[in-house]
């Protein structure tokens, strides 16, 4: 246990009183050096002396994706000379925002990713390939190789795509670890079985995922974690994080969820009223972030569903931990009476053999309700008869079936892969445009 931050085996009411002290720290940070902050305490009359306690949080509005767009040079709280790197988010669901860090800032992504690795089983004797970029102001890989810098690990940095430099970087270098994106997984097998690469017996024998989920909402493997399990004898961990929360869950070996960090953030889990969901139960996640120098975050609502569970897990941590993401509340779709978020739906392509490429639009229909049509790339020699055997797995999945559209792999893939983009782009929300 001593490789591990004890707080995180704490008994629940110490863990809650731990965090209600850096909650302090963190409110009378914001109220001296915050311009957004100083505001909204002014024009909500809040005095940040009267709230100590977690449940008191509810006194304080929620901090939203458009006030980070609007007012994002209001959020810093630092001269700009103590800022040593910026950073912007993906932009998935909207304008890309733009995070100030310090160096005590880059200290602390270190720390988040030395403690989430160790919990992912990762130490100072493995090599980990990166399979993520680090340039174009990307937090994660920047993140990622901190974190196995502080943790002592052995890192090569690859970046993203390219099968065949992946490939002749392990077999060059014996990396016992990969981090990356899971459906890229299937693209170096898929690549290594047509290129005679016997990858079974390759130096790697875990993968830490980023990204995309590895399992269902009861924590056993999804259609994606078996795909690849039934080709390759590696263990598998799932994380989730933003750049946003500046904060990492990952699993441990048992894989029951994302383990939540105590010391680094606070977490809420509320429905569409703003009301606490109870452990178990799906909410929107709402984060706080704590020791952040440069733009910590007060009440920050994610956008990300998912559920809390708080039973102690079998690796000894009392902190809880967080479900798979079951989607995110602004790509809900309403479809012929189900409600869908676009995971469950790549999750059945992603699992489809014949299918080489894909991206999911939503459209506001002739009469006012959800339009799901999906492009469909196709492996060669693949018949189009296929279509029906389409529908029936989405039928199968998750109750119905979109409109499916044949298109060439090439035309899908620009969409896929547009030059200014960090991450695939797999699904397009054109609804009330």
């Amino acid at each position: 246990m001593s490789n591990f931050p004890e707080i995180e085996f704490a008994d629940i009411k110490e863990i809650k009183a731990f965090q209600e002290q850096k909650l302090r720290v963190a409110l009378d940070y914001l109220a001296e050096h915050s311009p957004f902050y100083k505001r909204m305490f002014k024009e909500n009359n809040i005095d940040v002396k009267k709230i100590n306690k977690l449940e008191d949080l509810k006194q304080i509005p929620f901090t939203q994706k458009k006030d980070l767009q609007l007012y994002n040079d209001d959020f810093l709280c630092v001269d700009k000379e103590e800022i040593v790197d910026y950073i912007t988010t993906s932009g998935t669901l909207g304008d890309p925002v733009t995070f100030a860090m310090t160096d005590h800032d880059l200290d602390r992504l270190a720390y988040n990713e030395q403690i989430s690795f160790t919990c992912a089983g990762i130490g100072k004797k493995d090599i980990v390939q990166l399979m993520t970029t680090i340039d174009k102001r990307f937090m994660a890989g920047l993140a990622y190789f901190l974190g196995l810098r502080k943790l002592g690990a052995g890192v090569i940095r690859v970046g993203n795509g390219i099968p065949e430099l992946q490939w002749d970087t392990i077999n060059r270098m014996k990396p016992n670890a990969i981090m990356c994106v899971p459906s890229f997984i299937l693209k170096i097998i898929d690549y290594a079985e047509k290129n005679g690469i016997d990858y079974k017996k390759s130096s790697i024998k875990k993968i830490v995922c980023i990204g995309e989920s590895l399992r269902e909402p009861d924590f056993t493997p999804n259609l994606l974690a078996n795909q690849i399990l039934k080709k390759w004898d590696v263990k598998l961990y799932s994380t989730y994080a933003s750049t946003e929360m500046s904060t990492t869950f990952a699993e441990c070996d048992y894989g029951c969820g994302g383990h939540h960090h105590p010391e680094l953030i606070i977490c809420e889990f509320i429905d569409e009223k703003g009301n606490e969901v109870k452990p178990g139960e799906v909410g929107e996640l709402v984060v706080t972030t704590l020791g952040v120098e440069g733009m910590p975050l007060l009440r920050f609502k994610t956008g990300d569903l998912a559920s809390c569970h708080t039973e102690k897990c079998k690796c000894g941590r009392t902190s809880f931990r967080i479900s798979p993401i079951m989607g995110r509340l602004n790509q809900m779709i309403k479809y012929k009476g189900t409600t869908l978020y676009p995971p469950a739906i790549f999750d059945v392509l992603d699992n489809t053999p014949y299918v080489e490429n894909y991206v999911v639009r939503v459209k506001t229909g002739i009469s006012g309700t959800d339009q799901v049509i999906v492009e469909v790339g196709l492996k060669p020699e693949t018949s189009m008869e296929v279509l029906k055997d389409l529908k029936d797995r989405f039928r199968a999945k998750i109750r119905v079936a979109p409109e499916i559209e044949i298109c060439p792999i090439d035309l899908i893939r620009k969409i896929n892969f547009p030059d200014m983009s960090r991450k695939p782009i797999k699904f397009i929300d054109e609804r009330g445009k």
